[in-house]
């Protein structure tokens, strides 16, 4: 609990040095975490194969290995993410609106910083410098509250990041590992109104249902990802055969990999795509139709319709039309990512109508729906939630609004 409050009290404090800094001096301090990321990454290989070790020995399931491991092509890929976070503009300061009223009162509408960020999440080391580098950027200082199952490679990365701040204008003490991963501590931070501002839940239902249920803090909501793709009765075979495969085994463990097919009945090639699928190893459950004509397919349950598998197992279902299509993604879907593989405008445009979700897809895969995708450089999560903020969610996600009153000695009279 000692260690909660220390540190809490120091990010408000610093918290409130960063929302004076410059963008140039928010850059150069991004840099100079990048160029650490990369000298000490031979330190953070080590303490991640700790993690990695722990978790083989504990039985990770292969989806959460894949997560919590960091190679030198994913410390690169982290690097570069820090690194376009600096290049992008910086949104504090932008004036989003500006008028004058009759009484000649002029009035701007300015972004600022959140202040103090408190991010909780499951074991994805990346996450720890993704959320850093976008809250440094905008100004905000961050509790991080990772799993114990990526304790070392957490306490590795924030040292480094730490190290590095030491020669810039940003204060060390803006990022902050919550080293404690007790429950009871957890609970105890999603109640520190005094000092956080919003809580950021990033990982798997249960996580982000006891953040939002357990909270007094405000929660900006991240989703799981029961993502679809229908497949019309005009869509082109290899494009709906490679869009297919790749929002399937590109990374079955992330959120916006696809987990539900939905096929136009008289599409023609449905018994090829689930053999392509089958040969790559994809464990398919489908309704009784497709059950009853491939051998590989299993039938589905009722439960296999609402599941996000993050693994190689897919459900897929013949559908009538693209009404039934629709109907099915509002019972099922998640409200992440939900993707139309059609040669008919029409059916583009009554899909796009009708979904509610964060990301609508035409003829593209689902696996688009990331921050560095979309243009934000790293991401602090993905909203499926619709205050606020909603999809990829980059440096504006984590700002606000402040409206600033220019007068010449005007007095309210009425």
């Amino acid at each position: 609990m000692n260690e909660l409050l220390e540190k809490a009290e120091r990010l408000k404090t610093a918290a409130h040095t960063l929302a004076m800094l410059s963008t140039e001096e928010k850059n150069a301090a991004l840099e100079q975490i990048a160029q650490a990321l990369d000298r000490e990454r031979a330190v953070i290989l080590a303490a991640n194969e700790n993690d990695m070790a722990a978790g083989r020995a504990q039985g990770l399931a292969p989806a959460l290995l894949d997560r919590l491991q960091l190679t030198n092509e994913r410390i690169d890929q982290i690097i570069g993410g820090v690194r376009q976070v600096a290049s992008l503009p910086d949104p504090v300061g932008e004036i989003v609106a500006e008028w004058t009223r009759p009484n000649g009162l002029r009035i701007q509408t300015v972004r600022v910083p959140l202040g103090v960020i408190g991010m909780v999440y499951e074991a994805r080391p990346n996450v720890t410098v993704d959320a850093a580098s976008l809250c440094l950027k905008t100004g905000n200082a961050v509790l991080l509250r990772g799993s114990s199952s990526a304790l070392h490679s957490n306490k590795a990365l924030v040292a480094v990041m730490k190290e590095a701040l030491r020669t810039t204008a940003i204060p060390e003490t803006a990022i902050e590992l919550l080293e404690d991963t007790s429950r009871e501590t957890a609970q105890r931070m999603f109640r520190l109104n005094e000092y956080l501002d919003v809580l950021i839940p990033r990982g798997g239902a249960g996580l982000i249902r006891s953040v939002v249920e357990n909270a007094t803090v405000p929660v900006l909501e991240t989703g799981v990802g029961n993502c679809h793709i229908f497949i019309d009765e005009s869509a082109e075979r290899l494009m709906a055969i490679d869009i297919v495969v790749n929002a399937k085994l590109q990374r079955p463990s992330v959120c916006n990999a696809v987990e539900t097919v939905l096929i136009h009945e008289q599409w023609p090639h449905a018994g090829e795509l689930l053999e392509a699928l089958h040969a790559r190893g994809v464990e398919l459950r489908g309704d009784r139709r497709l059950a009853a004509m491939h051998p590989f397919v299993v039938e589905a349950t009722e439960e296999d319709w609402y599941t996000e598998y993050l693994a190689p197992i897919l459900a897929v279902k013949l559908v009538a039309d693209v009404d039934e299509a629709i109907e099915h993604i509002r019972r099922y879907g998640t409200k992440h990512s939900e993707a139309i593989i059609t040669e008919n405008e029409a059916h583009v445009r009554c899909f796009f109508q009708a979904v509610d979700a964060a990301v609508l897809y035409h003829n593209a895969s689902t696996r688009f729906t990331d921050g560095e995708q979309f243009g934000y450089g790293a991401e602090i999560g993905i909203s499926t939630q619709k205050l606020h903020a909603r999809g990829p969610m980059g440096l504006v996600a984590i700002t606000t609004t402040k409206s600033l009153v220019y007068g010449t000695g005007q007095i309210r009279t009425v």
